[in-house]
């Protein structure tokens, strides 16, 4: 089954490459993007821990082994800008337990052929039904949930709401990644921005 993860070409290229060194370190390729203008071309690596968690000193760490094998492996002919990231809060959905994983939060999807006339999708996810993604649509008189079958997909993220954001910091906090005084101050945010 296809995944969202390296799109093009030259991007799958470069996952088959990357990818055993960053799960040999522990961790999980999110998404893969060559993006080349006119000034610049930059490799964007996202990756996580399988918790879905990932710091500033662990990037630098996939950033330097990922360049000696790109260094290796050669595979960009033009010169280019290693960037690695987490894939942030409102991530791209690049494989099929994405969609699992963040049931219930408001997320974007696009298809590559239209479907029923349309080929962009907002609405809360409602997980996977074998290879099909289920999204109940936010844009209808009355709730109607449709299955897009995953291989369709061009892409996926979900959207920055306060929920996902409350979540987010949520599972931070009880990880221990935040305390209680910086949960106590976003949700102060939130809130104030709800009145």
């Amino acid at each position: 089954m296809n995944d969202l993860i390296a799109k093009a070409a030259m991007d799958r290229r470069i996952a088959d490459i990357i990818t055993p060194v960053i799960e040999d370190m522990g961790f999980e390729v999110v998404r893969v993007r060559l993006m080349t203008s006119t000034k610049e071309t930059i490799l964007q690596v996202m990756a996580q821990k399988p918790d879905g968690t990932i710091e500033v000193d662990d990037c630098g760490n996939i950033s330097t082994a990922i360049s000696a094998v790109l260094d290796v492996e050669d595979p960009v002919v033009e010169a280019y800008s290693l960037e690695v990231s987490s894939p942030g809060i409102d991530r791209p959905l690049t494989r099929l337990k994405d969609f699992d994983q963040w049931a219930g939060y408001t997320a974007k999807i696009e298809t590559t052929e239209l479907i029923d006339g349309r080929r962009r999708f907002k609405g809360a996810l409602a997980g996977t039904e074998g290879d099909e993604v289920l999204i109940t649509l936010d844009d209808q008189a009355e709730e109607v949930t449709i299955g897009l079958k995953f291989e369709w997909l061009s892409d996926a993220k979900l959207v920055l709401t306060d929920e996902l954001i409350r979540e987010v910091l949520r599972g931070r906090k009880d990880k221990g990644q935040i305390d209680e005084a910086q949960y106590d101050e976003v949700e102060t945010i939130i809130d104030g921005d709800e009145e």
